[in-house]
This record gives structure tokens, sequence and C-alpha cells, in this order.
């Protein structure tokens, strides 16, 4: 077993990064090269902008290169509990804001002829309880109605042409989410944007930021930049120079498995209907097929804000427990992969984004960014540049997280409510 993400193993590593030491002056830093902050740096540098982009690890790294590989449209949310918070109109336009974000990632994928396995599957809210049916079926109605006529409510009896398993009592179909290799997305993703003329700076963490004039200097170990406007885009991965950011994110592990490649009858057995699937539990799993067959099957597994290979260790040996409970007859294929990465989670888990703190920013997906993180980073292009505001979530408040400073000491206490929901709901 393979103690790294399988999208990082499977795909052709990003080779272009800048060489030498960090120096320049720009336009725009951007700081994370993650989906958002690659996003952005590609629409900048396509419209003339000179653009730095620093990196802490390698490209990808984080939670782009570390999640589940869904591109689930909609929010997570319930619809109807976002209704009532926001209004019918402010909701309707977060759930579009997710399938915009969709649509995004299918235009990038043509322009710049990035082999990545995009595909539209559809993605299925499984019930996991008779009640979380009845609560899925009343959320159906509102969304099918308002929002989204392209989802199909699914009894049990029409969930065996879909997944070999017999633990669901009916699903919500939303027919326009997708799924892609995230690794070869992310690593095409990188060299569009030094196609454009960006710079992508590895190994150079953000230590420190001084403000000058107009802008900022950034200092890295390999040597600092000045610009005139900064993006951060880093969600769980905020170093400790942006403290404001800090005491606002909740890192949150999560962690997943591959299974070795599955015989086309294992495949039969287990997806035929080759979607990406959510469950309805709070602590729940999420999984799909890969382009070659595996079985990545992720979770929550453990609240903790640790992803090493300890961590990811124990978090696997639930995770495997959990699948073989979904999908007995995998009770003994192999694991080839288990790995973890952290997620930036918020206190209501809806996304921030705007100007705070000089900065700009975008973060705090909680768990759905991959479906929309890029094409905030292209809003976010946007709203530097001063073309236009197209912020989905600029006018929702946030508040730091009480006696939180960017280490998260309460989650154990937040895993242990959400179990004791999960038994009582």
């Amino acid at each position: 077993m393979k103690f790294v993400s399988y999208w990082h193993d499977s795909a052709t590593r990003f080779t272009e990064a800048a060489k030498g030491p960090v120096t320049g002056h720009f336009d725009v830093a951007v700081i994370g090269a993650g989906f958002t902050g690659l996003g952005a740096a590609r629409k900048l540098a396509a419209e003339g902008r000179s653009v730095v982009v620093l990196e802490a690890r390698s490209v990808g790294f984080g939670a782009s290169g570390r999640n589940g590989g869904h591109l689930n449209n909609g929010i997570a949310h319930s619809y109807l509990a976002a209704r009532k918070e926001f209004g019918p109109e402010k909701a309707r336009a977060l759930y579009l804001a997710f399938d915009a974000g969709i649509d995004t990632i299918e235009r990038l994928v043509a322009e710049e002829g990035i082999e990545c396995d995009f595909r539209r599957t559809g993605k299925l809210k499984l019930a996991s309880k008779p009640q979380h049916m009845e609560a899925i079926a009343r959320n159906f109605e509102a969304i099918h109605a308002e929002v989204d006529p392209e989802t199909e409510l699914l009894t049990r009896d029409d969930l065996s042409v879909e997944i070999g398993s017999e633990q669901f009592h009916g699903a919500m179909l939303q027919k326009k989410s997708a799924m892609m290799h995230m690794g070869r997305f992310v690593s095409g993703l990188a060299g569009a944007v030094t196609r454009r003329g960006a710079q992508i700076h590895e190994d150079a963490p953000v230590t420190a930021r001084r403000e000058m004039g107009r802008g900022w200097a950034l200092e890295t170990p390999r040597g600092s930049v000045t610009a005139d406007k900064v993006l951060l885009a880093t969600g769980a991965y905020t170093p400790p120079a942006f403290g404001w950011f800090r005491r606002r994110i909740v890192p949150v592990g999560s962690f997943l498995l591959a299974t070795r490649v599955l015989a086309p009858d294992e495949v039969r057995a287990t997806l035929p209907g080759n979607r990406t699937c959510v469950t309805s539990m709070n602590i729940g799993n999420y999984f799909r097929l890969s382009p070659d067959n595996r079985l990545i099957f992720g979770g929550r597994a453990r609240f903790s804000a640790r992803s090493d290979q300890q961590s990811d260790a124990r978090s696997g040996e639930i995770l495997r427990r959990a699948m073989v409970g979904i999908f007995p007859h995998l009770s003994d294929t192999e694991i080839d992969y288990c790995w973890g990465g952290l997620v930036d989670m918020t206190q209501d888990r809806y996304p921030r984004a705007g100007f705070a703190d000089g900065l700009y920013y975008a973060m705090g997906y909680s768990g759905h960014g991959a479906q929309i993180a890029t094409h905030m980073g292209e809003i976010m292009a946007d709203l530097i540049t001063g073309r236009t505001d197209r912020t989905p979530f600029s006018d929702q408040p946030w508040q730091a997280v009480p006696l939180h400073t960017g280490k998260p000491w309460f989650l154990p206490l937040v895993g242990l409510y959400y179990k004791a929901m999960d038994k009582v709901k």
C-alpha cells in the first residue's frame, strides 16, 4: 500500500516551475498553487498582467490533489435550509455558482487541451436511513421546481442499476455533476499558467509579509517579491503570517482509499452506474470509480487536523470497514493507496471570498472546493482588476471562530457531536 495521493502518483508532475531565487515586482502575487490560485493566475496572465504564484510545496500539493475526484453540482447544504436562511434569490445564486464552477472546468479543459478524464456523470445523494430519504425527497422537490430541473428522485428499486449495495433507501440524482482526474487537471492547469506568461515558484512558502506603500513585500526562504496586489488561496494550509484568516478557517482531515484495479465483473457489482456518490450521514462517505477502475472511497473517518502516514493509516482502517459495510463483496480486495489531506471548513460551511486584511482571498470551501475553486479563481481575477464583482459569497459576514488561533483543539468534541447525531437522526 502506498501512503500517497492516487491523484499525485498517477499524474505527470508539473516540471515548469521557475528556477533560481524568488525575486521581482509583479502586478499580482498569488499565494497557493491549487485550483483557486492557478485559475486566477491563468486569467490574469492571459489579460497581460505580470503574475507570480508562490507555492509552499508543489503544484496541487494541498486539497486540490488530495480530494475524492468529485465535481458535484449545487450546494452541499440542504437547499431548503439555504432558502430559509438567505431567501430564494440568494439560495438560487449559491446553487448555480457551483454549477458554473463545473462549466468553467469543462471550458478550461477544452481551451487548454488538458487530458484529465473529465466526464459528466451525475451524482447520487444516497439515503442511509429511511428518514433521510424523506428529507432528500423534500429537498428534491424544491430544487427540481426552482433551480435545477436536471434532477431525479430514485427509489430503492431504482438503485439496483446504479450501485451494488443494499444499504440505501433511495437517492437524488443531480445530472450536471462530473468527475475528473484531479492530479492531471491541476498539473495541466499549471502548465497553462506558465504558457500564459506567469511564474510559478514551488518550495516557496510565504513566511512574512510587509506593507510597502500601496503594495506588499512577501518573504520566502528563497527570496522575496513585491506586488501591487495579493490573492491568498491557501485554504486549510494558510501559513501563520496570515493570522486573520487562520482564526476563521478550521482545518479538518479528510481521508481516502483506492483499491486495486477492479475487474469488469467487480465494477458491475460495485458501481454499474459509474457516478459520484455521497451518503447522507453527518459522518458519511463518498466514492467513485477512478479512470482505471479503482474504487476511490473517502470520508472524515476521524475528526483530526493531522494528515501524515500514521494518521492516514488509522483513518484508512476506519474507511476500509465502512467500505466493506457498503460493499461486502470487496472485503478481500487489496488497497493500493491510502492518503489524507486537510479541508478548509468555515463555521457555517459556506465559502468566503473578497477583500480583507489588505488582501484578496477565496477559501473556506468546506470539502466542496473541487467544483468551484477554479471558477472562484477567475472571479477573483475579475475583482482584482476592477472589472466586476461576481463573488457569490462576498456579502456574508465572516466572524472569527471563538478561542481558535489556527490549531483546532476542539475537533474531537465536534466529532463526538456528529456521531451522536448520526445515532439519533
